[in-house]
């Protein structure tokens, strides 16, 4: 995996009492809780950064680092990647409004006309 690659979230999410969960902009109280790895990843994954200042941003949060950190973030990127809650770009990417927020910042109806006018299912 190309650590050079930025990372960004392709999923509406939410994030209350410290858990991360993908929401539906139809129905914002219904949502599905993420394992406590991806739901990091998903919320850091504004487009601005680079998948080598995630490991590196993941890394500073021990004192010691997981001996297999690095491996276990390209496992949950993998994974999100197949389950299209992220993607890859070699350069940053400016998130639109509906997701560069957890979904309870949001103006739904603002989010719900954005997205219709930017073609995606809601």
């Amino acid at each position: 995996m190309d650590k050079a690659q930025f990372f960004y979230r392709t999923a509406i999410f939410t994030r209350k009492a410290g858990k991360v969960a993908l929401a539906d902009i139809n129905n914002p109280t219904d949502t599905t809780e993420l394992e406590e790895w991806f739901g990091v990843v998903v919320s850091l994954a504004d487009g601005q950064h680079t998948i080598k200042e995630l490991i590196d941003h993941m890394g500073g949060q021990y004192q010691q680092p997981p001996e297999r950190l690095e491996e276990t973030l390209d496992s949950v990127i993998e994974r999100l990647i197949e389950g299209k809650m992220i993607q890859l770009s070699e350069k940053e990417v400016e998130l639109p409004y509906y997701l560069a927020s957890p979904i309870e910042q949001l103006d739904i109806e603002k989010a719900k006309k954005l997205m219709k006018e930017d073609g995606c299912d809601i």
